[in-house]
C-alpha cells in the first residue's frame, strides 16, 4: 500500500529534525517544519534525496563550501540554501 502524503511528510520530518549532528538536527529541521507542508509529492522526493545524504556533504552544499552533484541541484536545494542564509541573518 502507497504512503499517503500525509503520513510521509510526517515521516521526513521525523528524518530532517534526527539527522545527527545537532547543526543539521536544528537547521533541517526547522526548513523541515517551514516548507514540508506545502510540498507536493514531486517537491518530497527531492528533499528525500537531499536528506539521504550524509550531514557533511549536505551542509557543505548548504554553506557553498562545496558544489552538490547535479542530480541534486534544483530548487527545493536552492530553497535550502535561502533559508540558511535567512537563519544565518538572525
Amino acid at each position: 500500500m502507497a504512503e499517503s502524503i500525509d503520513i510521509r511528510r510526517k515521516r521526513l520530518l521525523y528524518q530532517a529534525r534526527r539527522r545527527g549532528t545537532r547543526e543539521a538536527d536544528r537547521l533541517i529541521g526547522a526548513f523541515a517544519e517551514r516548507h514540508l507542508p506545502a510540498f507536493g509529492e514531486a517537491e518530497l522526493d527531492r528533499f528525500e534525496a537531499l536528506i539521504a545524504a550524509p550531514d557533511g556533504d549536505l551542509m557543505d552544499w548548504l554553506s557553498g563550501r562545496r558544489a552538490p552533484p547535479e542530480a541534486l541541484r534544483g530548487p527545493v536545494l536552492d530553497l535550502m540554501i535561502d533559508f540558511k542564509k535567512e537563519i544565518a541573518r538572525l
